[in-house]
């Protein structure tokens, strides 16, 4: 009896088995499924005019141009969206210097996925071109569709690294673009791999050497910030990063520590970061690439003073505005700003300004675009913009207000109080220079009426 049981038990078993091993099989292809249809299918690169620059299919399933023209024709609609979901398909934008980079697909994945991969993109063309602009694109589109075939591999991302790019595609100069005319072969592609391609630290070569070790950080931030039409700061934080130039001989191991890390918000790091040290210490410790590249970005919230105020009165009866403006320091930084400008677009209903400042120069184009160039402030008196705006005929009072966009840069202080408190080496190189830099600039800083 006991044996009948036993072997009836195994059979049991047995009979399960298929079940089973089936059921992970089709868990193993829903899996497989779901990795192929998270992925980008197309990237267009469009000019400020809606022309298709460029045109980079990334899978077998072509997506059509009419999906650009869908896309230019909602644009207003869709200025601020970075995801937008069409009839058709999905689309992630960017816009950088007037150019939207626009990534398409069929299938829903993960849209942060697709709008850091188009911003690496912006930033990859940015840095070989020398900056984004229509005609960059085009007299270099060789080299864009290069870069996109080694950044992205039938739709998922896959070499991004800079350093590492530029070891594989040979950035445009004067003497490629001759030796192409010669030789008639127009690619810059290397016919080797890159040193770091196959290392555990692909975005760095295998062993670099260097007469003279040097690392050198520079905290960079802009303030973002809004004030109301009572003075009142609405709005104010900052946006930082962290960025590096390393030369350093060998496998380096670094160590980055702050002072008072505890006022960092929404991180990003660098792939060479170590996140367990930042999680448990709040200290960055990464094998660094070699040359320059962003360690972090970051952000610091709910800051309660901006540099600078404006004060702006606007008063219009008769037809006639009377425009009176004031720019001064509001809470000293300890070092000086410079760069200080002023902008702000006059209303349509404008026909004529006069305006002038007591200091600084004031110019006004054909857009209507009013720009006030301070410099810096002078110690002697507050600087004043006044004038006059003459409305269309047939209009009494001003009923639509200008923005006023702030423009600063600070050297060698960050205002968001983050401090670097010290850089080490595990292993220090012979003749070692480190060197700590920061400035600050205005983002969006926006003065409403």
């Amino acid at each position: 009896m006991n044996c009948l049981s036993v072997s009836t038990s195994m059979e049991g078993r047995r009979s399960n088995l298929p079940i089973r091993s089936e059921k992970r099989e089709r868990e193993r292809e829903r899996e497989r499924e779901q990795y192929r249809s998270s992925m980008l299918q197309c990237i267009f690169l469009l000019s400020d005019s809606g022309e298709v620059m460029l045109e980079k299919q990334l899978t077998g399933h072509r997506v059509d141009r009419s999906i650009c023209a869908w896309f230019w024709d909602q644009a207003d609609s869709f200025k601020s969206l970075p995801v937008i979901a069409s009839p058709t398909h999905y689309l992630f934008q960017i816009v950088r210097d007037g150019i939207t980079f626009l990534a398409c697909t069929q299938v829903e994945m993960p849209p942060l996925m697709a709008i850091e991969f188009l911003c690496r993109v912006a930033d990859v063309l940015s840095d070989y071109l020398g900056g984004l602009n229509e005609d960059l694109v085009k007299d270099n589109f060789i080299i864009v569709y290069e870069l996109l075939d080694e950044m992205i591999d039938n739709g998922f991302p896959l070499t991004t690294e800079p350093n590492i790019l530029r070891e594989m595609i040979a950035p445009p100069n004067l003497v490629s673009k001759m030796l192409s005319v010669v030789t008639g072969n127009a690619s810059n592609v290397s016919d080797t791999l890159p040193s770091g391609a196959g290392s555990c630290v692909p975005w760095r070569p295998t062993d670099p050497k260097y007469s003279s070790n040097e690392v050198y950080v520079d905290l960079v931030e802009e303030m973002d910030a809004i004030v109301n039409r009572d003075g009142e700061l609405v709005k104010c934080e900052i946006y930082g990063e962290v960025q590096m130039s390393s030369q350093l001989t060998g496998f380096p191991d670094l160590t980055l520590s702050f002072a008072n890390p505890s006022v960092l918000e929404d991180m990003r790091f660098h792939p060479c970061v170590r996140f367990r040290p930042w999680e448990s210490h709040q200290v960055l410790s990464f094998v660094p690439p070699d040359g320059q590249f962003k360690l972090m970005s970051y952000r610091v919230k709910k800051l309660k003073n901006t540099p600078l105020y404006v004060k702006p009165q606007i008063t219009s009866d008769s037809g006639t505005c009377r425009v009176s403006v004031l720019v001064g320091i509001r809470s000293d930084p300890g070092k000086t700003i410079e760069s200080i400008t002023l902008s702000f677009q006059l209303p349509h209903c404008v026909s004529s300004a006069d305006l002038s400042s007591n200091h600084g120069t004031v110019t006004i184009l054909s857009n209507k675009t009013c720009t006030w160039t301070i410099g810096r402030i002078p110690s002697d008196k507050t600087p004043c913009l006044s004038g006059t705006l003459a409305l269309e005929t047939g209009l009494e009072r001003l009923h639509v207000y200008p923005t006023f966009k702030v423009g600063f840069k600070i050297m060698g202080i960050a205002l968001s109080g983050l401090r670097i408190e010290k850089l080490d080496l595990k292993t220090i190189p012979p003749r070692l220079y480190k060197g700590f830099r920061a400035q600050t600039r205005a983002g969006e800083f926006d003065v409403r009426l």
